[in-house]
């Protein structure tokens, strides 16, 4: 893999970690974009704790984004599931059109650009059944 892919990638693995630990605060500051109505604490308690460990994670995975790639993908592929469900729900009422140009377009973006960074297919990272003890 070329040394800036690679490079974007981990810069990338940042700024969306970044973004997912700020899911909090960005829900108190463009509530229209971020916060789902009506509002309901307990889910939003939970969205956060779930997007702030995957924002530990994601920062976790740029130092070494090669051995991170299942969780990569993983993050790709919830992104994209997360994304469409809130396309849907975004046509619903009219309060929740705010989310088309903030949640959903972030996640289809994050999704769109780890896809293109992240490697397909086997790399040459040693795996736990073939290294000898």
């Amino acid at each position: 893999m070329a040394p800036t892919r690679i490079s974007l990638l981990r810069i990338t693995l940042v700024l969306v970690g970044a973004i997912c630990l700020a899911l909090g605060p960005l829900m108190l500051l463009w509530p229209s974009g971020w916060r789902w109505s009506p509002y309901q604490a307990h889910y939003e308690q939970m969205m956060v704790g779930i997007y702030l460990t995957l924002g530990i994670f994601l920062i976790r995975a740029a130092k070494d984004p090669l051995q991170h790639l299942s969780f990569i993908w993983f993050m790709v592929w919830v992104s994209l599931v997360h994304a469409s469900i809130m396309l849907l729900q975004s046509f619903t009422a009219r309060e929740h059109h705010g989310h088309l140009v903030a949640d959903v377009p972030a996640l289809f973006v994050a999704a769109a650009v780890l896809g293109l960074l992240t490697p397909r297919g086997q790399q040459s990272v040693p795996s736990l059944r073939t290294q000898s003890t």
